[in-house]
């Protein structure tokens, strides 16, 4: 089980197979695990590196971090697994990671994947403190508020009832910290870029996004993808904001395809 730190913080990471090196970065509140979906079609074909967030899985759980500390742990892993660039790849929070490490460490960044998530500007709405607490402490509570509303399955209208019971398991044991996870909202929450930032990167950059998205909007994945000056936009229909379960063979596929497309026209 390899570890490394960065600062003082342990992080766990881990890989699989061989190639052009994928770093994959999760999103709010989940570890590593959770890549299940995509792994195996990636390290097919690729190197895939992935960790646990702070806060989850068996990397350590301080508070009082950034999203740039999280984008800094993401270089750390690369740093050690002894890859100086990598595709990079995040979903949902993990897709603001990687949009941060981009526009800081552009040279280490061979090309941007970005799913159910989008550009973190000022003008986007942020959850209250309050909130945060409460998702974390009342659970119960959050659950009947979304249900109220009719929705929160966070899958779509096409996902397999097999799929999303065998998520489900796998979520009930992921394990995870409530001080690093609220630690993470509080970071999302004061995090800013800008579409100036973000449309300077040329490097090829792919934003895939579910049409029943209720978390993240999809016309929010469809920003990032107009903001961003080489980029590919991949609508997935009838799923949510945990696009993974859905169409897995095509979405894995798609990512694939832009990866070997990233990889031969090399960096402009």
């Amino acid at each position: 089980m390899p570890f490394t730190t960065n600062k003082s913080v342990r992080l766990h990471w881990d890989e699989k197979g061989d190639g052009a090196p994928i770093l994959l970065v999760m999103g709010h509140r989940y570890s590593s695990a959770m890549w299940y979906p995509a792994i195996p079609a990636l390290s097919a074909k690729h190197r895939v590196i992935w960790f646990d967030n702070r806060g989850t899985g068996e990397t350590d759980a301080p508070t009082g971090f950034t999203v740039e500390d999280m984008a800094d742990d993401a270089f750390a892993v690369m740093d050690a697994a002894g890859v100086d660039t990598a595709h990079i790849y995040g979903v949902s929070m993990g897709g603001v990671i990687v949009q941060d490490m981009a526009l800081r460490r552009p040279e280490r960044v061979r090309s941007l994947i970005v799913g159910c998530s989008g550009p973190l500007t000022a003008d986007k709405p942020r959850a209250p403190k309050f909130l945060n607490w409460l998702i974390h402490h009342a659970p119960w509570l959050v659950k009947l508020i979304v249900a109220s509303r009719g929705g929160g399955a966070g899958y779509g209208s096409r996902v397999d009832p097999a799929a999303v019971a065998y998520d489900q398991a796998m979520i009930a044991k992921d394990k995870y910290s409530v001080k690093g996870v609220l630690a993470q909202s509080e970071a999302l929450r004061t995090y800013r870029t800008t579409h100036e930032a973000l449309a300077g990167l040329t490097l090829p950059s792919m934003v895939l996004h579910g049409d029943e998205d209720q978390t993240v909007p999809l016309k929010w994945g469809r920003e990032l993808a107009d903001t961003l000056p080489n980029s590919r936009f991949h609508e997935i229909k009838g799923v949510a904001h945990n696009f993974m379960m859905v169409d897995l063979d095509t979405t894995n596929a798609a990512v694939l395809d832009f990866i070997r497309d990233a990889d031969a026209a090399g960096r402009p």
